[in-house]
């Protein structure tokens, strides 16, 4: 295994910070491309690439509303506990051989910690401008969250069987000669169901869906909406991040440098959730629950039986 080289504090906060603020550009690109695709309007790379700024521009520039009788503790918190905890997770996943921003030999129980959280933070979201459709979207969030954080569980813990260690640098180092993808067929399509559940996108967007006129975000303008849209973004950044690294092999590639296959593994998984994101149509929380629990529990035992086997 190769030397871990763990940052100081400062530049730790920088790499951290730079991750999450080209990331975010990024997702917000492939967001707005995947829509115009959808839509079938003519795909413009220059006013693509400008759109997060413009965007960005627009919402700091626009009033906030605010309801009657918000809490407005948890209405800061919200967005920037989701944020800080995007931020978090990203500390335990290696950006290249041997470099991560903080060296934890329980790299993985860290990630689902930050996971289970984030849901805490999307609830508070949800309950904190006092108003019905809001919180009617955060208690329906949490009630299917449990069927997230279920598969996640069992795949992240499949993943790091191969690797006898809860270190995700050690799980990238036990993917020299096979990815996980390949290994656990099952492994990455379920986490990306789950990545897709954490970050309210696509089928599984239950929290800002228009069912509900808009569902947690209903109240949102502004600062507020800008903030919370770039918290989402980053936690989409971290589940990209550790997808790559868990079951794509992270920095393991032919001929160009480690970081950089991570760099474009991460990519490829961010224009993944991004196009889901669009193409495919919400589901129903009920439909949703049926399907985790008769379905995609079974497959997620399956796929650690698999990882066992393999292990013996």
């Amino acid at each position: 295994m190769n030397e871990v080289e763990q940052l100081s504090a400062p530049l730790a906060i920088v790499v951290v910070s730079v991750v999450l603020v080209v990331g975010v550009y990024v997702s917000s690109v492939v967001g707005v491309v995947a829509f115009r695709s959808a839509a079938g309007q003519p795909l413009r790379p220059a006013s693509a690439a400008l759109f997060p700024a413009r965007e960005a521009r627009r919402l700091s520039r626009q009033q906030s509303v605010r309801t009657e009788r918000p809490d407005m503790i948890l209405r800061v918190l919200a967005p920037a506990g989701f944020l800080g905890l995007a931020a978090a997770a990203v500390t335990v996943i290696p950006l290249s051989p041997g470099i991560v921003v903080a060296d934890v030999g329980t790299g993985i129980v860290l990630f689902g910690a930050a996971e289970a959280l984030a849901i805490v933070a999307i609830f508070f979201h949800g309950w904190s401008p006092n108003s019905p459709f809001a919180l009617v979207a955060g208690y329906r969030f949490v009630a299917v969250a449990l069927s997230y954080e279920l598969l996640s569980m069992f795949v992240l813990i499949g993943a790091a069987i191969p690797a006898e260690s809860l270190s995700i640098g050690a799980i990238v180092e036990s993917q020299a000669d096979l990815w996980n993808v390949i290994r656990q067929p099952l492994g990455f399509p379920l986490f990306v169901i789950v990545s897709l559940g954490v970050t309210f996108s696509g089928p599984l967007d239950l929290l800002d869906s228009n069912d509900l006129a808009g569902g947690g975000s209903v109240e949102d303008s502004g600062i507020q909406r800008l903030a919370w849209q770039i918290a989402r973004h980053a936690m989409r950044i971290a589940f990209a991040a550790c997808a790559a690294a868990v079951f794509l092999g992270g920095w393991h590639g032919p001929l160009l440098p480690g970081g950089l296959w991570m760099a474009l593994k991460t990519f490829a998984v961010i224009a993944l959730l991004g196009f889901l994101d669009v193409f495919v149509a919400r589901i129903s929380a009920e439909r949703f629950v049926r399907l985790a629990w008769g379905v995609l529990l079974p497959l997620a035992f399956l796929d650690l039986l698999i990882a066992g086997v393999g292990a013996l």
